[in-house]
C-alpha cells in the first residue's frame, strides 16, 4: 500500500479524491486534510495568506501520522502566487515541516506538461483575469509556452465547487487553441475528476485538470506508476519525469 498526502483548502471539490482513489484502482490510497481557507478569495492577498507556511505545518502531523510518504499543497492559485521561486521555497518549507517529499499543484502542472511533451498549452481557469495571468507567467517560468488564457471570473473556490460538466466543457472549448497540445484547468476547486477522458475526446487532445496533476505528482515523488486510462493521457505516458 502506497499512501499519498494531501493538503487542501477548504472544502470545494475534495470528492475527487476518493473518485480518483477508486479509478487508480490499485493500492495506493489518497489521504486529504482540510487547512484553513482563511478568506474564500481569487485575490492576491488572500491567496497568499492561504498559502502561508504556518496554515500548511497545521495539517502535516495528522497527513505523517496517517504514513503518508509524500505530500502535496493541492492548490494551484496558493502555490503559484508566490511566483516560481516563491513557490519553491514554499514547498522546501513544506518539506522540511513534514519530514516527506513535497510539492504542490502548480509544479504538478509543469511536470505534468513535461511528461506528455506539451510544450505550447491553453489555460481554462475559473479565475479572475489577473490571478489567471500569474498562472500562465507561472508556466512559462517552468518552461511552458501559454498561447492562450481565458479566465471565468470567478471570485470564491465556493462557487467553483458548485460547477458541473456544461461549465466544465463550456470554459475548456472557449480557451482550447488549435495549436496548443493540451488544455490546463487549475483549479483545485473544480470536479473534473470523472469528466477527464470526455474532455480529451471532445477537444482531441491531452488535458490537464488540478485534482488529476496533484495526485499523479504526489504518485511521482514515492516513484510510484499507475495506468489509468479513465484519468486521461497523463495516466498512460512512461517514464514519469524525473526533476
Amino acid at each position: 500500500m502506497t499512501a499519498l498526502g494531501f493538503l487542501y483548502p477548504g472544502h470545494s471539490a475534495e470528492d475527487d479524491y476518493p473518485r480518483i482513489e477508486q479509478l487508480l484502482g490499485s493500492d495506493i490510497r489518497l489521504d486529504v486534510v482540510h487547512t484553513d481557507i482563511g478568506t474564500d478569495a481569487h485575490r492576491v492577498d488572500a491567496l497568499l495568506e492561504m498559502g502561508a507556511a504556518d496554515r500548511l505545518a497545521a495539517g502535516v502531523e495528522e497527513l505523517r501520522m496517517s504514513g503518508a510518504e509524500s505530500v502535496v499543497w493541492a492548490c494551484t492559485s496558493g502555490s503559484f502566487v508566490y511566483g516560481w521561486e516563491g513557490a519553491h521555497d514554499q514547498v522546501r518549507t513544506l518539506a522540511r515541516t513534514a519530514g516527506l517529499p513535497a510539492s504542490s499543484t502548480s509544479f504538478a502542472f509543469v511536470h505534468a506538461a513535461q511528461e506528455i511533451g506539451a510544450r505550447r498549452v491553453a489555460v481554462a481557469a475559473t479565475y479572475p483575469d489577473d490571478v489567471a495571468g500569474l498562472f500562465a507567467e507561472f508556466l512559462r517560468a517552468g518552461g511552458v509556452d501559454v498561447l492562450q488564457v481565458r479566465g471565468a471570473g470567478i471570485i470564491t473556490a465556493a462557487e467553483v465547487g458548485t460547477w458541473g460538466e456544461e461549465e466544465v466543457f463550456a470554459l475548456a472549448r472557449a480557451a482550447d487553441s488549435p495549436d496548443a497540445d493540451a488544455v490546463l484547468l487549475p483549479d483545485t476547486a473544480l470536479h473534473t475528476a470523472t469528466h477527464i477522458p470526455a474532455l480529451e475526446k471532445e477537444l482531441a487532445k491531452p488535458v490537464l485538470t488540478a485534482n488529476q496533476v496533484t495526485v499523479w505528482e504526489a504518485l511521482r515523488l514515492t516513484d510510484r506508476r499507475v495506468n489509468a486510462p479513465s484519468l486521461g493521457a497523463l495516466f498512460t505516458k512512461e517514464p514519469i519525469v524525473q526533476v
